[in-house]
């Protein structure tokens, strides 16, 4: 380190810090020009992150615009096939008191006459009149255990050090009991102090459903005291009801049965909430599938402008990032002027962008031929590519309108085929033998599967950054091969870590160098202070005569 401390010129009269400190900027040049050069592939990282997290999020505000993913409750994302989704037909009810409805592309249009008989309904069961609490079951010797059976499995519960049943154990015991395949009993328990009483119900509803209990001895007694508005024959508990399930008569078709009151029939969904007769009216929503096709092509047409501004922007060759020292001289406006015509121009002509991009546009053209729809081009749906002219991004998305309203409502199937058919990958043995075909899919799955492809080259060039899980909810194993083949470190990674090892060499170079300067100064100065210690006693001396 240098030595703030040094004092320099006393014999000479030479400022010698100043003369060393000239020096050594020349020699600071060769370190300028290395830190130069990492911040700016510093910079090309930088935008390389950013194009790739727009690209991560196109596909995923554009899939969830279109219902392709489901999200869980605890945030993970599901994909959810084109054949269920729920906005190309519009289905109606005539009396939602009766029933709410929805439908998937895969209803027919039409109207649909529906008599609902009976709902379905699970088991439930309550305490008739307060039990008492946790004194419900009076006293006994601190860990007795009491069991009953439940729906065929055991249900122990033991007093506590005062000798009480505590009815949330209680509770927790039957909520957390499992059968022999450790799968829930499918009933819940519950217990309300402040009215005192305890509840039972199945979780599901219709003929599956149902509530057994079977309990003798102190069992018996045990259940007794919860005071359930249940029958029981007189030797011992012997409780079991199930549930019913719901009734519907659908256009034409009688006596139709389903577990649950979540009724799905050719691709028509019912909510049924009570009985009664109602109609359902399923129509080609033209309007709303054509709004957001034109969403999904206006936000692609954005990330081709985002792309190919990168690609054809000016590279300002004089423009290189700054020093700390040219910093310190410059207004923070000045700075950020500076910078932007530094950055400008880093990833131009860059082939990975560019040759994503360009996969991009040659799949929207590939035909169809496979497809059981009509349509085999995107042409024939009224979707074009805009004509070039100077001055535009290449590649944008037309729509004639009139084109496109006419395929949605003349074959909305074909159309949903045609945009958002899964694509199947080629699949071979460990021989290299294909076993299975590939599949060509649909023209939005392709701009999906190219941008993929064009993302997970751009996480091995530059790195995921910040972006993991986001990269990750697009495709679950996109990070796959770069953690397990280039073990999280990207091409850009691996120079940025060369440029600091040799900014690291140059520094303790130039620390070496300072010290060498300052040593032969130092040695000079001490030769001067001799000189003019040898002077002076010569002059004393011919003084002294």
């Amino acid at each position: 380190m240098y030595n703030n401390l040094r004092i320099t010129g006393l014999a000479s009269g030479i400022d010698t810090e100043e003369m060393i400190q000239s020096l050594m900027k020349a020699e600071r040049v060769k370190v300028d020009r290395v830190e130069q050069d990492r911040q700016t592939i510093l910079w090309r990282q930088e935008i390389y992150n950013s194009i790739n997290k727009d690209f991560a999020n196109f596909i995923l505000n554009t899939r969830k615009m279109f219902g392709l993913t489901t999200v869980t409750r605890t945030g993970t994302f599901l994909p959810n096939s084109y054949q269920n989704l729920n906005w190309v037909k519009k289905a109606t009810s005539s009396d939602e008191s009766i029933a709410t409805v929805s439908s998937t592309g895969k209803a027919i249009d039409g109207t649909y006459k529906v008599n609902v008989t009976q709902l379905a309904e699970g088991v439930s069961l309550a305490s008739g009149d307060k039990i008492g609490g946790n004194d419900a079951f009076g006293d006994g010797e601190p860990g007795e255990e009491l069991s009953f059976n439940i729906n065929g499995e055991p249900i122990t519960v033991k007093r506590n050090s005062d000798g009480k049943i505590v009815m949330n154990e209680l509770v927790k015991a039957i909520n957390l009991a499992k059968d022999e395949k450790g799968e829930s009993l499918g009933v819940r328990a519950s217990y309300d102090a402040s009215i005192d009483r305890f509840f039972l119900q199945t979780t599901g509803t219709g003929e599956g459903a149902k509530i057994e209990i079977k309990a003798d001895g102190n069992g018996e007694d045990f259940v007794n005291k919860l005071k359930l508005n249940i029958n029981k024959d007189e030797q011992n508990l012997n409780y079991s009801k199930e549930g019913v399930n719901a009734k519907i008569d659908f256009n034409g078709a009688t006596g139709i049965e389903y577990e649950s009151n979540h009724i799905t029939i050719n691709g028509i969904t019912m909510e049924l909430a009570s009985i009664g007769e109602f109609t359902i009216n399923v129509a080609t929503d033209v309007d709303g599938v054509y709004e957001k096709l034109e969403q999904f092509i206006n936000d692609y047409n954005e990330l081709v402008v985002k792309a190919n501004k990168l690609l054809g922007e000016k590279v300002y060759r004089d423009y290189k990032p700054l020093t700390s020292e040219q910093k310190k001289a410059m207004e923070k406006e000045d700075i950020e002027l500076w910078e932007e015509k530094a950055k400008s121009g880093l990833l131009r002509n860059d082939d990975i962008i560019g040759r994503t991009m360009l996969n991009i546009r040659q799949s929207l053209y590939e035909s169809s031929d496979e497809f059981s729809g009509p349509f085999k081009l995107i042409t024939e749906i009224g979707i074009s590519t805009e004509q070039y002219s100077r001055g535009s991004a290449g590649g944008k998305l037309v729509i004639n309108e009139e084109k496109l309203k006419e395929a949605i409502a003349k074959d909305p199937e074909g159309v949903m085929e045609f945009l958002f058919k899964e694509s199947v990958p080629e699949k071979k043995d460990e021989n290299g033998e294909v076993i299975q075909q590939g599949e060509i899919g649909g023209i939005i799955t392709r701009v999906y599967d190219n941008l993929m492809m064009g993302m997970e080259e751009i996480i091995k060039k530059s790195g995921a950054g910040d972006n993991a899980d986001l990269y990750r909810g697009v495709k679950s194993n996109i990070l796959l091969e770069f953690v397990t083949n280039h073990s999280s470190i990207s091409l850009l990674d691996k120079d940025v870590l060369q440029y600091s090892r040799k900014i690291d060499d140059l520094n303790e170079m130039l620390f070496r160098k300072e010290n060498n300067y300052y040593a032969k100064f130092t040695a000079m100065e001490k030769a001067i202070s001799r000189m003019n210690q040898q002077s002076m006693w010569l002059m004393q001396q011919f003084m002294g005569q």
